[in-house]
């Protein structure tokens, strides 16, 4: 296990290092300035404010500057909202996104495994052709469509729920674009339980089982369903990442203040280094989350060896 963590962390820190050496440079090669404004500013006052945020450096002694900041935890101030660093930045927002993007997850994961077992269980049934064909349309529509038309019936035409705002995380505030971030899942993690339901319950240990005359339940729930998440474990990690960071498309349609909203702001005003922190933060929760992945899988798998 220590062996498997060492070499994960050697890893890790190469492909932290790839990640931000790669954001920094395509965010300085972006054409337009955070300093640029509607009114066009005076040379010698933008001058000093390249020079206060330290922009009037060479590219390479920028780079290096800020590599250093960040192995000490600092990942500089925001260059478009005045008397705030990053941190702020991510610290007032980041409770958005974590209670959005966690509830909508465990929300997919209950009931995507659910309508996979389901499926699974009453193959080429009515139950199976439906759970199937639900998955098709949930992966196909994308959540721009999705979230508009939720709004239109929910919000303009019935006239139950808000279509906008976020009111402290208040239940109603949360139901649509909850349920926007969790179909798309749902139908995902529904056919690969499906699949891997399917092919666990024509396994020989499974044949084996009945034989043995092990209730049909327990079967299920204790064997067959053991080895058909496999491939939902891995696929959670990214997945997990992603909506704990936020949703760009529906953070940004609702109008909630998440990190998936600042960072499209951000990205359009070129705040570098609120941009570079929110990459920052993603990369490393995706490399957090597929250890994790990993040794929950070694869990429920005897045959992985972490070694």
């Amino acid at each position: 296990m220590l062996r498997f963590l060492v070499r994960r962390l050697v890893v890790a820190i190469p492909t932290l290092f790839v990640v931000i050496t790669v954001a920094f440079f395509m965010m300085r090669a972006a054409p337009g300035s955070p300093f640029d404004n509607d009114r066009r500013l005076p040379p010698e006052i933008k001058a000093n404010v390249e020079k206060k945020f330290g922009m009037n450096r060479p590219l390479g002694v920028q780079y290096v500057n800020y590599l250093g900041g960040v192995l000490h935890g600092d990942f500089g101030p925001s260059l478009k909202y005045q008397d705030k660093t990053v941190l702020d930045v991510l610290r007032e927002n980041y409770p958005v996104s974590l209670r959005l993007g966690l509830t909508a997850i465990l929300i997919a994961t209950v009931m995507g495994v659910s309508l996979g077992v389901l499926a699974a269980l009453r193959q080429n049934q009515a139950a199976d052709y439906l759970t199937v064909g639900v998955a098709i349309v949930g992966v196909t529509i994308p959540s721009f469509v999705t979230a508009p038309l939720l709004q239109l019936v929910f919000g303009s035409k019935l006239g139950i729920l808000p279509i906008a705002g976020w009111d402290n995380g208040a239940l109603p505030n949360m139901i649509l674009p909850v349920a926007v971030l969790a179909l798309p899942q749902i139908a995902i993690i529904s056919r690969l339980t499906r699949a891997g339901m399917i092919e666990a319950l024509h396994s020989n240990w499974v044949r084996t089982a009945r034989a043995k005359g092990l209730p049909e339940r327990q079967i299920v729930t204790r064997h067959a369903l053991r080895a058909a998440i496999l491939p939902l474990v891995s696929y959670l990690g990214p997945a997990c990442a992603g909506l704990l960071t936020g949703s760009l498309v529906v953070e940004r349609i609702f109008n909630l203040p998440g990190l998936g909203k600042f960072f499209v702001v951000s990205a359009l005003q070129r705040d570098y280094t609120v941009v570079m922190g929110m990459v920052i933060v993603y990369a490393v929760l995706i490399l957090v989350l597929n250890l994790l992945a990993d040794l929950l899988q070694a869990r429920l798998d005897p045959r992985v060896r972490l070694a």
